[in-house]
């Protein structure tokens, strides 16, 4: 069954065109030694990634910084999207929020990670290691990945999201 869900991914990834990910796991643990496989069946599919993962045992990233490569990838233009984990996903979205146009959302549910993209323009998905299991790590990357922003009158809410990180966002007039 998993098998079959990870083909049904990479088919998915590979009709997507473009698209570039960067993916970052803050430490080893067991969803980083499946996201390493996942990454090694993109490689073989010839689906562009950015991998800034730690696999040697022992090895962590403080997540800061975690954030900081994997959304820089986004930033320059390298890659659409980021996909980070950290132990809960909140300390990488806390620090990947900070930075210059990501919109960064920590999912551990179906709805959140496609209505993140739906209505958010989300660009980076965090999750947690110790909070979302492998099977369900897939299916939110393959929902967050595959939904397209909706525009229209989430495109004015994004705006203000944007305008408020440059500290634009008037007061509301009533």
């Amino acid at each position: 069954m998993r098998k079959a869900r990870e083909s049904q991914i990479l088919e998915l990834l590979s009709q997507c065109g473009r698209m570039e990910v960067s993916v970052l796991a803050q430490r080893l643990g067991v969803s980083q030694v499946t996201v390493r496989k996942d990454l090694d069946a993109l490689e073989e599919r010839g689906i562009p990634y950015h991998d800034f993962g730690i696999y040697a045992a022992g090895e962590k990233r403080d997540y800061p910084y975690a954030s900081l490569y994997a959304c820089q990838a986004v930033q320059s233009g390298d890659c659409d999207f980021a996909i980070v984990m950290c132990g809960t996903g909140v300390g990488v979205s806390m620090a990947a929020n900070k930075m210059a146009g990501i919109r960064a959302a920590c999912c551990s549910d179906y709805f959140s990670a496609k209505y993140t993209r739906a209505h958010n323009d989300a660009n980076v998905l965090c999750m947690g290691e110790r909070v979302v299991g492998e099977g369900l790590a897939i299916e939110l990357a393959d929902v967050f990945l595959s939904t397209p922003f909706e525009g229209g009158r989430h495109a004015h809410r994004v705006g203000q999201i944007a305008d408020l990180e440059r500290g634009e966002l008037a007061p509301e007039t009533k």
